[in-house]
């Protein structure tokens, strides 16, 4: 498998739309937290939205922010069949070589506190910053 990133159009919010939905819905339920497609849809607008493909075939998507100090990962899901296989690592170190690029000194995220992902992301070299009683905020340092 060789995966790209890709940049995404408004012809791939409903799969990111769907994907993220699917991936998330239990944790919005656990915590008591509304799911708004809405909400989805508004950030889709202003943020910046890449597709994770392979051979033709999306594999997942992640969306992202930035301010003077950080590129935010504000969403990273992968289909079922492409879990377990590297590709979420793959896409972490492609997007801290991003940040690196942009000048930025961090790479940050939000992941919920039961979300299994966190093992994944402090392989990576993210670090926990802080937490509430939903999440759990994470950074990596660059450079």
């Amino acid at each position: 498998m060789t995966p790209t990133l890709t940049p995404a159009t408004d012809l791939h919010r409903t799969f990111a739309r769907d994907l993220t939905r699917r991936a998330m819905l239990a944790y919005y339920r656990e915590f008591d937290l509304l799911w708004l497609e809405e909400a989805f849809d508004q950030a889709w607008g202003w943020r910046e939205q890449w597709l994770i493909v392979d051979a033709g075939q999306p594999l997942g998507f992640c969306s992202l922010s930035q301010d003077s100090r950080a590129l935010y990962i504000r969403e990273l899901h992968l289909v079922e069949a492409a879990r377990g296989k590297g590709i979420g690592g793959w896409v972490l170190e492609q997007l801290a070589e991003w940040a690196g690029r942009r000048h930025l000194p961090l790479l940050r995220l939000t992941v919920f506190k039961s979300n299994p992902a966190q093992a994944l992301y402090l392989r990576h070299g993210f670090v926990a910053q802080g937490e509430d009683e939903c999440f759990v905020r994470m950074q990596r340092v660059i450079g």
